[in-house]
């Protein structure tokens, strides 16, 4: 189970390196890029990296294949669609994830670009420590990682929750920022970050939250499926990555990036069609999660995509299968109805839990079919 957790987020002023080159990471403001940010992010993928462009858990857009000879004039290309920030520092901090549904008039905007400018001069918070504006008509981002939660109430106020905090306090758009901050510079003086890096929930579990928890967000809705909605149409991609060319498709109109490895195509009345794209809700691949594995990944120890797909139909509605790569399991940090994490020898089976937990036996790659994976669920 050997493997290295880096304890922060590729960016594209930082990014990261892996099997396949860089992996540059470009973070949309309000998760949505106009048809010329997508066009150029299309056409930069193709000249600047391999041509593989990433949806990531947190609605961010990743560019793979990248050399270092190529990424400076990767950069000069982002500085002029606007999707460049002014220093790393900043980079980091505005780890902000977006309801992809909300409307002009619901304030979500004014509140993005709000937290946005206090970020940039607020505490020092760990890589992988990030918000959530959840404020669009009802909560769809609870199952979306991030630490600090501005939610829809069930009367339509703001519910200010930190993660791994059942309630929260009640907040106006005129105060929610400065009381998020408040709460991002409690877990920084109360020790929540170690070593660079911490998480909220995790303090919780350790020290108790100086904040009020007696406001109750709005119920989540379940996650979105691939199909026609008010906005537009949500298309999702197979394991969240697809080819340039096929996005730059896609970009023919503005695009929402989503968490769940979908884009909302807004004002289209049609599911686009092409391979690596996925309109079907009931389409097998929804319900397996797969990381970039061997040999793009160089601390893959094994290919993961390929099986993943060979295996997706053996999968019930409703259930989850997990392939990993390594024990790190950053396809799918939670728990999954079936992981599959690989190591030198094959797969490890573990049921009901994470890459990095106990297998129960290992399995050869040969041994991987769709009837042995009925079974075993």
């Amino acid at each position: 189970m050997s493997f290295k957790v880096q304890g922060w987020c590729p960016g594209a002023l930082k990014p990261m390196q892996s099997g396949d080159g860089l992996v540059v990471r470009i973070r949309p403001r309000l998760a949505r890029l106009s048809v010329e940010q997508g066009q150029g992010i299309a056409q930069a993928a193709l000249r600047h990296g391999n041509g593989l462009i990433e949806v990531t858990a947190r609605a961010n857009v990743q560019l793979r294949g990248v050399t270092g000879q190529n990424h400076a004039a990767l950069l000069a290309d982002l500085d002029r669609l606007g999707l460049l920030d002014a220093s790393e520092a900043e980079e980091r901090h505005r780890n902000v994830v977006f309801t992809p549904f909300w409307a002009p008039q619901d304030g979500t905007t004014a509140l993005g670009q709000a937290l946005y400018a206090a970020l940039a001069s607020g505490p020092d918070l760990p890589g992988k420590f990030g918000f959530a504006l959840d404020t669009g008509a009802s909560p769809v981002l609870s199952a979306t990682s991030a630490d600090i939660r501005l939610e829809r109430a069930p009367d339509g106020g703001l519910v200010l929750r930190a993660d791994g905090a059942a309630g929260g306090q009640r907040v106006t758009a005129e105060t929610a920022v400065a009381q998020a901050l408040r709460m991002a510079e409690w877990f920084v003086s109360s020790g929540g970050v170690s070593g660079g890096r911490g998480r909220m929930a995790a303090h919780l579990s350790r020290v108790s939250l100086p904040f009020a928890t007696d406001a109750t967000p709005a119920p989540a809705l379940p996650q979105p499926r691939p199909g026609l909605i008010e906005q537009g149409a949500l298309v999702a991609l197979e394991f969240g990555i697809l080819r340039a060319e096929t996005f730059a498709e896609l970009a023919e109109r503005p695009l929402r990036i989503t968490p769940w490895r979908m884009v909302l195509v807004e004002g289209a009345t049609a599911i686009a069609r092409a391979p690596g794209l996925i309109g079907d809700p009931d389409d097998p691949r929804l319900r397996v999660r797969a990381c970039t594995g061997a040999p793009g990944c160089p601390q893959g120890q094994q290919k993961t995509r390929a099986l993943a797909r060979s295996l997706a139909a053996a999968v019930p509605e409703g259930r989850v299968l997990h392939v990993s790569g390594c024990a790190k399991g950053c396809a799918h940090p939670g728990r999954a109805d079936l992981t599959l994490a690989a190591g030198a020898k094959g797969f490890g089976l573990i049921r009901q839990g994470r890459a990095m937990d106990l297998p129960e036996r290992i399995l050869r790659v040969t041994d991987l079919t769709p009837e042995l994976l009925s079974k075993a669920f």
